[in-house]
């Protein structure tokens, strides 16, 4: 069975994040509206592009969301 992607990013948190994709676990984390169950890219994108204000790109998530990838296959 393939792990959500917010599980997935959850390995990426860290007190003090390190980078980009840690800011955003950490983020996710603190949102709880954050579809936790989604594994769809579109359904993810769209909740993010309405209501991730904390994400300074969407680049962060296509990258996350491309490791994601590789890591399920």
């Amino acid at each position: 069975m393939r792990k959500s992607f917010y599980h997935f990013l959850m390995k990426y948190r860290h007190p003090a994040p390190k980078d980009e994709i840690s800011s955003f676990a950490n983020h996710a984390y603190l949102d709880h509206g954050f579809p936790k169950t989604a594994e769809d890219y579109h359904e993810l994108s769209s909740y993010l592009e309405l209501n991730g204000h904390y994400l300074d790109s969407m680049t962060v998530f296509d990258e996350a969301w491309q490791q994601y990838i590789i890591s399920e296959s």
